[in-house]
């Protein structure tokens, strides 16, 4: 990416609050440069860049997150300065980052900034599996090959009858992509050939065996929030049974029926993805039967599709989501209660109440006003606070009745991130928690309240 000049950042800045489309895109991925599989990130860079969006490649191996003065950033091994990560980011995930799970960290940490994660962790955890994957879509009610897993090295021919899965049958690892760890086994004793060496490299791996279903080609569609984008079909590799464009099947167009794309919907929609492709086998009726469908990836390639299409794919994704309309955040569970901390009172347990929509509060022992300073007290400490206007509080439940109250401002910590300036109303809340949260302010937080559970984000010993 070449570099932006500040000056030129602050009109995108400007252009931005200005209602103009703007995002900052984030692709994360472990593929070396010179790889061919390298070819959607460097097609989202190229759009990204001639759309004069800023955009940085996070490279896993090395990669690292700091976080100062409440903001956050990635960077590559050899790049102190980094890139700032925020509400304002788009990230785009690529299926290396499934390789470690100290790696899907950076996704959760993502979540947590309020970023746009395409995909969330969530999505990619289930696409990463593909018995997970299988189980969402049964839930969804869509047609599969027959499918069964295989978790008894000893008892694979049995589970195969159980199925009533005919040979010759298709083994998939439950890990894989592009065609690898996929399998054609034509018999039984093939079969247990198979699994017996599987086992003997790893005694805790899980097969998956689906029905083998002849056919000429597989479709692949992408689905982009919620909406079909475009659709190929990948003819059977000459000798093989695989149709992958990296094992070198050479796409072509396809135009899909209502059914079709109606299913494909579905099948995103079961995995939770923004930005998928789905994998079917046609059925024999097109216009009338659904599609088999073989699995959903959560980390879409550009390559094949664009040249079969003659659509220009990356950048449709960029511009998509360079809509605010389009982004969305991923909330945290949170208790009901958590821990707060502001200064200078330090923590302090804060009630997350989804009922209440007007403002966070806090409470004051005691307060005193002098024109339009206000000096309060809490837990022993008194400080003096600029009051910023005087509120009309409507007081529900059992109280009912019309308050004002003054507001101020604080700064807020919360589960390592910072919110300068947060606008409370002090009042008497004796006997209760000395901070009620608003949803306002929650959303903010980026979290989602389980009404069962106290301190799941911070930790709290004591039981109050």
């Amino acid at each position: 990416m070449a570099k932006m000049q500040v000056s030129k950042f602050k009109e995108y800045i400007t252009e931005a609050k200005e209602g103009k489309p703007f995002l900052r895109l984030l692709i994360i991925t472990d593929e070396p440069e010179e790889a061919k599989t390298f070819h959607t990130a460097d097609r989202l860079q190229e759009e990204c860049d001639k759309l004069g969006y800023p955009n940085y490649l996070f490279k896993l191996t090395g990669g690292y997150t700091t976080y100062e003065n409440g903001i956050r950033k990635f960077h590559n091994k050899d790049d102190k300065k980094g890139f700032e990560v925020g509400a304002m980011t788009v990230a785009i995930v690529r299926g290396s980052i499934t390789r470690k799970d100290s790696w899907m960290d950076f996704v959760s940490i993502l979540e947590r900034a309020n970023s746009t994660l395409v995909n969330p962790r969530t999505t990619i955890n289930i696409c990463a599996d593909k018995y997970r994957t299988s189980l969402r879509l049964a839930d969804y009610g869509l047609t599969q090959p027959k499918t069964k897993l295989i978790n008894d090295p000893e008892q694979s021919n049995l589970q195969v009858q159980e199925a009533d899965i005919k040979f010759p049958l298709i083994m998939k690892t439950l890990r894989g992509s592009k065609g690898v760890g996929v399998l054609f086994v034509d018999s039984e004793k093939g079969l247990d050939s198979i699994v017996q060496l599987i086992h003997k490299q790893d005694e805790d791996a899980d097969l998956l065996i689906q029905e083998y279903i002849k056919t000429e080609y597989d479709v692949r569609v992408h689905i982009l929030g919620g909406k079909f984008l475009a659709a190929m079909k990948r003819p059977v590799i000459e000798g093989d049974f695989r149709s992958n464009v990296s094992q070198g099947s050479k796409p072509k167009n396809i135009k899909l029926t209502e059914l079709e794309i109606e299913q494909c919907l579905l099948a995103s929609k079961a995995v939770g993805g923004y930005w998928t492709a789905v994998d079917f086998i046609p059925s024999k009726n097109r216009e009338k039967e659904p599609p088999f469908f073989l699995e959903v990836n959560s980390s879409p390639g550009t390559e094949g599709i664009e040249d079969a299409t003659g659509q220009n794919i990356a950048k449709e994704v960029i511009k998509h989501f360079a809509n605010e309309e389009n982004r969305y955040s991923v909330p945290t569970e949170c208790g009901f209660k958590e821990i707060l901390t502001i200064k200078p009172f330090g923590e302090l347990i804060s009630k997350f109440d989804t009922g209440n929509s007007g403002m966070p509060v806090i409470h004051s022992d005691k307060y005193k006003i002098n024109g339009n300073k206000i000096t309060w007290s809490l837990l022993g400490k008194t400080i003096t606070s600029d009051i910023i206007r005087k509120e009309e509080i409507k007081v529900g439940g059992l109280r009912d009745y019309d308050e004002t109250r003054y507001v101020v401002k604080l700064d807020v910590e919360f589960a390592g991130g910072f919110y300068k300036d947060i606008e409370f109303t002090i009042d008497d809340r004796e006997d209760r928690t000395p901070i009620l949260l608003d949803r306002a302010f929650m959303k903010r937080l980026n979290v989602m309240v389980n009404p069962q559970r106290k301190y799941v984000i911070t930790t709290k010993y004591s039981i109050d």
